[in-house]
């Protein structure tokens, strides 16, 4: 007899060979592999189902990037590297290399260790007593493969399936929820959207969605007050979180609040249990991040209730943490709310009750409550209120000396900081709002050089607030053409409701002081072409929200 094998490769060998020997399949192979060398080595569920294959990392990347080529998309950045990561725990697969690694395995998410369903929302796994691998879709066929071979076609119609998928089983009519696995029906709703999106199906917001995004946001309210995850996860989340902060403004609204809720609502099953202090600290924080950020895209999308609804929650979730600065970041990001759907005097107390809970201290919320106190005193004095332009101008001098304090890390991210283009946008509008257009269109010209071309949002309110101090400067004809290339050169899925309302604010603008012009009519049918909006809002004429 042989000594018995030292390593994991060497055990897993064995195994293979002897359930091989058995006439046992790649999913009973990887179950025995995880349960004997799980306590020996730590092998994880997705790593035992590559050793119950008997290949190499770079196969399984190899047959992953295959699988993007036949599906027409780009190649993938899956590397040796990040696979071992998910190997090895300490990073997980996002929902489409997800989809990919079932579908390379034939199984479903859970058979990996991984809870959410696929985002495919169709089943991978191969039906007892049924062959291993499924026909490829016609008119191409080839040999059926060995039991333990790589898979890799895609999903044929149901009626060429060998096996049973969850929609299967669930009937014809998925949104009647989910069968066995902890998933609700806003979870089903949103992959779907998502997968629409992906496609490049036009999408438009219902009551459906609408109702699954609310109802994802009551849950999480029911968790935090009811709530087991290790460091390194949660250190991956919090990457996640701040990574979206980057992605903010160069992706469309829909799809990023897809994206978004979707890790909201795996944020809000790892709350289900309670966790030690300070992992639960740590978890709700993340909760206040993404319900936060939730909340700002609803402003772009132009739903005032839901985003008030994701702030409230957000404040429920920091409060957990004993987090002022963590608090004020939530109160002055819904300072925004009233400040363009509802009343500017309770964006002001917000905004100043956003400066209490940041203190003395240097912050984020120090640094943005006063620019924001600033544009909501602007709105009061073009109200008439004669004290208003004096104080804008006290609070734009006590947000810059804040800010001139803040780290480098607060002043570049776009959600979660204070950056400098933000300050030179927020300056310019108060200097707008109170008359001043000449000194608003220089500031405003400052903050241009400042933004990227991908902050596809805050670039063009800054342009339409130039386009407004065309107007203010006697030019009703530069104001109309310029509000209209500033939305004109938005790709339709980034023209948001919220952004269509900004510029027919100058329309109006432009009516109310120069009447029914010929450019104007031009302007309003450039203005009716596609855009994202909410269906609780029939193109009411509202003040614009502002992606920040």
């Amino acid at each position: 007899m042989s000594d018995p094998p030292r390593k994991e490769t060497d055990v897993a060998r064995r195994i293979r060979a002897r359930a091989l020997a058995r006439g046992h399949g790649p999913v009973d192979i990887a179950q025995e592999i995880h349960e004997q060398c799980g306590p020996l080595f730590g092998t994880s569920r997705i790593k035992a189902h590559r050793l119950a294959h008997g290949v190499a990392l770079s196969d399984i990347v190899a047959q992953v990037k295959a699988l993007y080529e036949v599906d027409g998309k780009p190649a993938p950045r899956l590397g040796e590297t990040l696979l071992s990561a998910y190997e090895s725990g300490y990073k997980r697969p996002g929902p489409e290399y997800l989809h990919y690694l079932c579908s390379v395995y034939r199984v479903e998410p859970d058979a990996l260790d991984y809870q959410s369903p696929c985002i495919c929302g169709r089943g991978h796994a191969v039906r007892p007593g049924g062959a291993s691998v499924p026909q490829p879709r016609e008119p191409e066929r080839r040999p059926a493969q060995a039991p333990d071979a790589l898979v890799g076609a895609i999903v044929p119609r149901a009626g060429e399936r060998p096996w049973v998928t969850v929609n299967d089983l669930r009937g014809p009519d998925r949104a009647e929820g989910p069968l066995t696995i902890d998933v609700g029906e806003e979870d089903i709703v949103l992959r779907r959207t998502l997968l629409q999106l992906l496609a490049g199906a036009g999408v438009a917001l219902d009551g459906q969605f609408l109702g699954a995004v609310d109802n994802l946001r009551r849950k999480m309210d029911d968790t935090l007050v009811g709530a087991t995850v290790s460091p390194t996860m949660l250190d991956q989340w919090e990457e996640t979180t701040y990574g979206y902060g980057q992605q903010y403004q160069a992706t469309p609204s829909l799809r990023m609040l897809c994206d978004v809720l979707l890790d909201f609502s795996e944020v809000r099953r790892m709350c289900d249990k309670r966790q030690p202090v300070e992992l639960q600290e740590r978890l709700c924080r993340i909760a206040a991040q993404l319900s936060g950020l939730s909340g700002l895209i609803m402003i772009n999308l132009g739903d005032h209730r839901l985003a008030r609804s994701f702030f409230r929650t957000a404040r429920t979730a920091a409060d957990e943490t004993g987090d002022r600065q963590l608090r004020a970041w939530v109160t002055v990001r819904e300072s925004l709310v009233p400040m363009y759907y509802g009343d500017p005097r309770e964006a002001l107390h917000l905004a100043r009750k956003a400066q209490d809970l940041a203190g003395r201290t240097p912050g984020v919320a120090g640094a943005m409550a006063p620019a924001v106190e600033a544009r909501a005193l602007g709105m009061l004095a073009m109200r008439g209120r004669g004290d208003a332009a004096p104080s804008a101008r006290r609070a734009l001098v006590r947000g810059r000396s804040v800010f001139d304090q803040l780290s480098k890390a607060d002043t570049s991210d776009l959600v979660y900081g204070f950056t400098d283009r933000q300050m030179a946008f927020y300056e310019g509008d108060t200097f707008t709002s109170l008359g001043d257009h000449k000194h608003g269109d220089e500031v405003l010209s400052h903050a241009l050089t400042l933004y990227s071309p991908t902050d596809r949002v805050d670039l063009t309110l800054v342009r339409l607030d130039r386009a407004m101090c065309k107007l203010h400067a006697g030019h009703p004809d530069a104001a109309l053409t310029a509000g209209q290339e500033a939305i004109l050169d938005l790709p339709a899925e980034h023209r948001s409701d919220i952004l269509v309302h900004r510029a027919r604010q100058i329309g109006a603008a432009v009516a109310a002081k120069h009447g029914d012009m010929p450019a104007l009519k031009d302007f309003n049918e450039a203005l009716a072409g596609p855009w994202v909006m909410s269906p609780t809002q029939s193109r009411p004429s509202v003040p614009p929200a502002e992606q920040v």
